[in-house]
């Protein structure tokens, strides 16, 4: 049975080998293979260890495993991450997750939120409520232009 539990720094090394295979096999259908390679050589950035200091971070893992992971900043409102590994999706662990963090958001105050979705990803934010707003190129700091779409989600008053 997965569990979800708060993500912290020690687990960065996992999350970014679980975001680089889902990189490579989700993303494949829709970016060049020098793009892929570029962003996937990136390292984890600085602030995604104060992102999950901060309590951002869910992660879901089974019998040891990780299945996934999202991170929200919750100062911004800005979703950073939501990947799932691709040997485990379409078993509603991002839906799980993104839900998750919908009510860490409202618990902190927080309205909308928003982020930069890459393009195979649309569909799923856009099950999960949230809209695009505009076609966008996302800046990697590998140097590499992501083509992508910014999208937001308003969150219910309470």
């Amino acid at each position: 049975m997965p569990i979800q539990r708060q993500a912290f720094a020690a687990d960065i090394p996992a999350l970014w080998a679980l975001r680089t295979r889902a990189i490579r096999i989700g993303c494949a259908s829709h970016y060049a293979p020098d793009i892929l390679d570029a962003w996937c050589a990136a390292g984890p950035p600085d602030r995604m260890a104060a992102l999950l200091a901060a309590g951002g971070g869910l992660l879901v893992e089974e019998d040891g495993k990780m299945l996934g992971y999202a991170i929200l900043d919750l100062g911004t409102g800005e979703l950073d991450a939501a990947f799932v590994d691709p040997a485990h999706g379409g078993r509603g662990i991002g839906r799980r997750l993104l839900a998750a963090l919908d009510a860490m958001a409202a618990q902190h105050g927080l309205r909308r939120l928003f982020l930069s979705a890459s393009l195979n990803a649309l569909p799923f934010y856009e099950r999960a409520g949230y809209v695009a707003l505009r076609r966008d190129t996302y800046p990697h700091r590998s140097g590499v232009a992501l083509a992508s779409v910014f999208m937001e989600k308003m969150l219910p008053c309470p």
